[in-house]
Order: structure tokens, then C-alpha cells, then sequence
């Protein structure tokens, strides 16, 4: 159990840094590899993309990041999960659209992350979990209530 922790942790902080790096980079349309690489402009307009879609990635991005390091708001820490996969595989399958397989490996690497980070996550960060621990504390038995029998 120990293990898994820790694994949750690494993947969490990796995923959530590169996630709050990226939105920064976004919003200031810095360079790709945050010091060197080309500008985050000239890869969203190279894929066919409007410029003014940095804005909108980054400002999600950031409050994203925070959620899944912040304790509680699990249904949030669900949505930013589900935006961080989003935009992965779709950073992903832009560049495969383009025709560079080498440029998939970023996104595909990070995707697998989220989902490690998603997939380790602790009993009190799922929100199932938390919900059903909550009918099982108000005397509902073992189901939940609308799976129980009388």
C-alpha cells in the first residue's frame, strides 16, 4: 500500500507540474520546452490551430493543476482529470494528423501519467469512494441506497 502512495505522489506531482508549467507557458506563448524549443504560437498555428486557443488551454490549465495537488473538491479533482486526458490525446492525435510520429511520445507519455495518477489515486481522492463511505457511515449497510434490498 506504501508503494502505491508513493507512485500516486510522483505521477500526481509530475502530471500537476507539467500541467501548471504548460498553462503558464500557454499564457505567456513561451517557447515549447519552456527554455528552448519552438514557440507554443508556432506549434498550435502549425497544427491548424488559432493562437487564441493558448489563452483558453492555459487558463484551464492552471486551476486544473492546483486541483489535483489541493486535498478535497474530489468531484473537481474528476474534471480536471478528465481535461488533462482531453487535451493530451488531442495533442496527440494533432501530431499524428501532421504525420511526425516522433512527436506523439510527449503527449503519450504524459497521458500515460495522468492515467497512472488517476489510476493510484488514494480511497479519500475518489469520489465514489468518498460517497459511499458516506451512506455506509449514515447506517445504509454495505450497497448503496438505491441498490439495497429490504
Amino acid at each position: 500500500m506504501k508503494a502505491k502512495m508513493v507512485l500516486y505522489w510522483i505521477a500526481t506531482t509530475l502530471i500537476a507540474l507539467e500541467t501548471l508549467a504548460g498553462g503558464i507557458v500557454d499564457l505567456t506563448r513561451g517557447r515549447a520546452s519552456v527554455v528552448s524549443g519552438p514557440y507554443v504560437a508556432a506549434v498550435v498555428t502549425g497544427l491548424g490551430y488559432p493562437v487564441y486557443i493558448l489563452a483558453i488551454l492555459g487558463i484551464w490549465k492552471i486551476p486544473g493543476a492546483i486541483t489535483l495537488m489541493v486535498p478535497g473538491f474530489l468531484r473537481l479533482k474528476e474534471w480536471a482529470y478528465a481535461g488533462i486526458v482531453v487535451e493530451l490525446i488531442g495533442a496527440a492525435a494533432s501530431q499524428a494528423v501532421r504525420g511526425l510520429a516522433s512527436d506523439i511520445t510527449a503527449p503519450a507519455v504524459l497521458l500515460g501519467l495522468a492515467l497512472a495518477s488517476w489510476g493510484l489515486r488514494p480511497p479519500n481522492r475518489i469520489l465514489g469512494d468518498h460517497l459511499l463511505g458516506k451512506a455506509r457511515e449514515m447506517g445504509r449497510g454495505d450497497e448503496p441506497p438505491l441498490l439495497q434490498i429490504t
